[in-house]
């Protein structure tokens, strides 16, 4: 950590939730004081990962009854297909396992189609229900297959159609990230003399996959574990640019001798679903080494991780020739 923190004490972290939200979807995270042009460093780091490296579900490509193509429109029904692609665009989706997943819309007769009335199976939860997805007029008649993936970042529906063009097969943008909206602001604060302070502030607004500190939290492990490939104790050379922590609050008791550094590989590659990823994270389990380590019934007194998550991970384990620690070694 930067020297001057020495000077002006370790920052102060918080997390305010904003008041109209009720799942914890949109809070604001501030952190200060900060060295100077340190505020610009974090803010826009963790902005871009924010935006770009998170996992989430979305939509990717429908399949309708009598259409070919998205240019079109269906007799009995208000909104265009080009519309109704739009629609689904921004259906806000939460899927636990893995695999791509079709689910099916469909409707008869005067009506408003919402998000409720998709029929899908348990592995996939609307978040939000009451989301407009098409209205049908008078003797009007939908009969839709909707295709779900999850994925990371943007796709665009250009790529997937060079890749898997396939007839009556309609593919949508699909927008993976669930973060909806960030950003980011300094403010110049003092400690004493030092008046050239900055604090960090970050609005953070999910579409309810996962609580703003979770996606946090999340983007800052993401971080760390690449950043812990640069990083190496060995070739650290103290001098007075670096921060001396035992006057700042030790972390370490003296005599205690530096652990050896072990390698580091990020358990994000292992491509769990979101639910049970931020349950190794918020525990401490940041990388594959880590998480052999563990035992099953460590795991699962882990918060949010229940039998369907501990399944996952000695699955995905397996496929790589790796195991979960022998409960019987635990003592």
């Amino acid at each position: 950590m930067h020297i001057l923190q020495e000077e002006i004490g370790l920052p102060t972290y918080s997390v305010t939730p904003v008041e109209d939200d009720k799942g914890g979807a949109h809070a604001v995270f501030s952190i200060g004081p900060l060295p100077p042009g340190y505020g610009m460093t974090l803010g826009n780091s963790l902005r871009r990962v924010l935006l770009s490296s998170l996992p989430g579900a979305a939509v990717t490509s429908i399949r309708m009854k009598g259409v070919q193509h998205e240019y079109t429109t269906v007799k009995g029904v208000v909104e265009s297909v080009m519309d109704i692609c739009l629609n689904l665009k921004t259906l806000k989706l939460r899927k636990f396992g893995k695999e791509p997943e079709t689910i099916s819309l469909k409707g008869k007769g005067s009506k408003t189609l919402k998000a409720k009335d998709i029929d899908a199976s348990s592995d996939i939860e609307i978040l939000d229900p009451e989301q407009v997805i098409c209205k049908l007029e008078k003797g009007g008649e939908l009969d839709m297959e909707i295709m779900v993936e999850k994925g990371v970042g943007y796709v665009p529906a250009a790529e997937r159609n060079k890749k898997q063009n396939e007839p009556t097969l309609i593919y949508i943008d699909s927008v993976f990230s669930p973060v909806v909206r960030v950003r980011y602001e300094i403010e110049p604060t003092r400690v004493g003399q030092q008046t050239n302070l900055e604090k960090l502030k970050i609005d953070v607004e999910t579409n309810g996959s996962l609580t703003a500190e979770e996606a946090v939290q999340f983007a800052s492990q993401l971080l760390k574990g690449y950043f812990e490939y640069f990083s190496s104790e060995e070739k650290i050379v103290e001098s007075e640019f670096v921060a001396d922590f035992s006057r700042v609050g030790a972390q370490e008791e003296e005599g205690d001798a530096s652990p050896a550094r072990e390698s580091y590989t990020p358990i994000e590659i292992l491509n769990f679903s979101p639910r049970t990823l931020n349950a190794l994270i918020n525990a401490g389990v940041g990388s594959i080494e880590q998480l052999t380590k563990c035992t099953g019934s460590q795991l699962s007194n882990f918060r949010g991780f229940g039998a369907k998550a501990l399944d996952e991970v000695a699955d995905t384990l397996k496929e790589r020739n790796l195991s979960l620690a022998d409960d019987n070694m635990e003592e």
